[in-house]
Order: structure tokens, then sequence, then C-alpha cells
């Protein structure tokens, strides 16, 4: 399985609660695409969403994303980790 690094755009003033509730749309439908979301960061004051997943694709990880109401404007493969 490959990590992906997603980033969405426009949530300006984004709360930690939005942020949780959004993870937990994530999670709730990962296992269908065979994604599992790690963890996810945002940035309120520039509306910027960072979220680390793995799974077997980058489409994959869209679809989660789709289905929970929150498309990625991006999607990086990250191939090295140390």
């Amino acid at each position: 399985m490959a990590h992906f690094m997603d980033v969405h755009r426009g949530m300006h003033g984004i709360t930690s609660d939005q942020l949780h509730q959004a993870h937990q749309a994530d999670l709730a439908v990962e296992k269908d695409e065979n994604v599992h979301f790690e963890q996810a960061w945002a940035d309120p004051a520039s509306g910027t969403i960072y979220c680390l997943s793995e799974g077997p694709s980058a489409e994959a990880v869209q679809r989660v994303h789709e289905r929970a109401g929150h498309k990625a404007d991006e999607i990086h493969e990250v191939p090295l980790s140390a």
C-alpha cells in the first residue's frame, strides 16, 4: 500500500470540531476503498487542510473524500519516509 498526502483548500475558519467531523466522515467509508486515513491537519487562517492516508491509489483516496463530502484539491503519493 502506498501513502498519500492530500490538500483541501477553501476551508477558512475551520474549527477543531469541524476537522474532527470531516476526518470521522472519511473513516466511516474508508474500508469500502481499502484506504486508511491516518491523520488530518488544518490551518484555519489559510483554509488549508492536509490529510495523510494509506491506500491502493490516489483515485481510491479521492473516492473516499468525495463520498465523505469534501473532494481533495490535490493528492500526492509519498513514496519515501523517514
